[in-house]
């Protein structure tokens, strides 16, 4: 407890300055006068002057506030190499004692762990986020247990007090890590797109590591070696061989002495896209919508367009020799089990099983979609009949079951709201913009996303993901 006399005067401090000069004047020159009582005098201007500046007398109970040392443990994926763990873990055990031991010091010991979905390691906002919670007058000092490598080195930070850094590792240490700069997601099948690649040996590397062994596999096929240059950008050209999603793999050897062989390697994903596409159009039979379809796609000189058309079914006898019906015999097996792969689209529209299509040709079509192909359907009467592609091997890749009604009444389509969000629908007319529709199949979704619907709100539009490949279902053929 300390006691202290404070003063807070009632007027200003210059006029109880003047006063008191005043006072002195006068009680000097009663002494130079000689006056009786000049003692009394004095003490009366003594008393007012000391009531004018306000006098106190103060007592404290202090108690002093201990000083807050942050300590961070970087607790990262690097940190997991070679005995860097250890070295932490010693480190933090050693300066936790010291700290300890010191009077009045408290120890506030934080784990910096790995940054969310491959964001680093996020050391700064740890910090922050600790500061936060301590009074920043009584941080006395931050300590970091780290290998350095900090992701958000940038991050303005207003700091209370020193930041001392503990580095774990070796001197001798180094690392080779494979980077690729730039990856198109999309490229021309058959046509060489440019690869940006670097390899750099980070650390104490060993002199004479001028050039390495660079291994290049696609989709998992054996892997074709080059020798590279390290420490320079590597233009490579690379042909994709195939449509759908290609799997690129780049990796180096592990050299005798780096630290670790997690970043020799690096996994890329591109989409190979033909310049043209290719479509089979299969129509079930002839009718005023087959017109339509074709007439959409060749308008577009982009689109190759393979139109199968069955003619008249085999239980419908109208007198017309069956080499009358085309002028050459359709190759449905070279098309649909020899060149499947080569069409970007296949659409069924209005088609059903008449036994001219083996169900041997339709499973085809159901793993060229699971290999990364794209099918639509245009559903008629057909599709709710007992001859449906439902009910056929295609029918496990559709992303809705038919109930076998048809419903026989006009409807204006809506694009519902994730149709408003699909790449799909995103720019097709909204709700009143559509004229009426007259017919629709009714079907139950199984899986995907209707992005469509017509009548009484029921599915009219259905996209689905099935493996690599892209299924639609359109619950009507107008």
């Amino acid at each position: 407890m300390t006691g202290t006399v404070l003063f807070d005067p009632l007027i200003p401090l210059p006029l109880l300055i003047g006063l008191a000069v005043l006072a002195a004047l006068g009680l000097l020159l009663a002494l130079w006068r000689g006056l009786s009582g000049w003692a009394l005098r004095g003490l009366a201007a003594a008393v007012v002057l000391a009531a004018l500046a306000g006098p106190s007398y103060q007592t404290e109970d202090r108690a002093p506030l201990s000083d807050i040392v942050l300590l961070l443990e970087d607790e990262s994926a690097s940190q997991r190499l070679s005995d860097r763990a250890a070295q932490t873990d010693a480190a933090a055990e050693a300066l936790s004692a010291r700290i300890a031991a010191r009077p009045n010091t408290e120890l506030r010991r934080i784990t910096v762990p790995d940054g969310a979905e491959d964001a680093g390691t996020r050391l700064m906002t740890t910090l922050a986020d600790a500061l936060a919670e301590e009074p920043r007058a009584r941080i006395a000092g931050i300590l970091a247990l780290s290998d350095g490598r900090v992701h958000d080195a940038d991050l303005p930070l207003d700091l209370p007090a020193p930041l001392h850094l503990l580095q774990t590792g070796r001197a001798e240490d180094w690392d080779r890590r494979l980077t690729v700069r730039n990856a198109p997601a999309f490229a021309i099948i058959g046509e060489p797109v440019t690869l940006t690649l670097r390899i750099d040996d980070l650390g104490a590397a060993p002199e004479g590591g001028g050039l390495t062994q660079l291994d290049i596999s696609v989709d998992g096929e054996e892997p074709q070696s080059f020798n590279v240059p390290i420490g320079q950008d590597l233009e490579l050209p690379v042909a994709l061989p195939h449509g759908g999603r290609n799997v690129i793999r780049f990796s180096l050897p592990e050299a005798e002495g780096e630290l670790t062989d997690r970043n020799n390697a690096a996994l890329i994903q591109m989409n190979g896209v033909r310049d043209r596409l290719s479509v089979l159009l299969v129509s079930g039979e002839p009718h005023p919508g087959g017109r339509t379809w074709r007439n959409l796609l060749k308008s577009d000189s982009a689109v190759d367009l393979v139109h199968f058309t069955i003619l008249r079914p085999p239980d419908k006898q109208d007198g017309v020799p069956v080499n009358e019906l085309s002028l050459i015999a359709f190759p449905t097996r070279e098309l649909f089990m020899e060149k499947i792969d080569d069409f970007d689209l296949i659409i069924f529209d209005r088609y059903q099983r008449r036994g001219i299509l083996p169900a041997l040709y339709l499973d085809n079509v159901a793993q060229y979609v699971r290999k990364g192909g794209a099918v639509l359907v245009a559903a008629g009467p057909d599709f709710a009949s007992a001859d449906s592609l439902y009910r056929s091997p295609l029918g496990t890749v559709l992303p809705a079951t038919p109930t076998a009604r048809v419903l026989e009444e006009a409807f204006p389509p809506v694009v519902t709201d994730i149709g408003q969000r699909h790449p799909v629908t995103a720019d097709l007319p909204g709700k009143g913009d559509w004229g009426r529709w007259l017919r629709q199949i009714d079907v139950t979704t199984d899986s995907g996303d209707v992005v469509m619907t017509g009548a009484d709100d029921r599915p009219l539009l259905v996209l689905d993901r099935v493996d690599e490949g892209r299924v639609a279902l359109l619950a009507s053929d107008h």
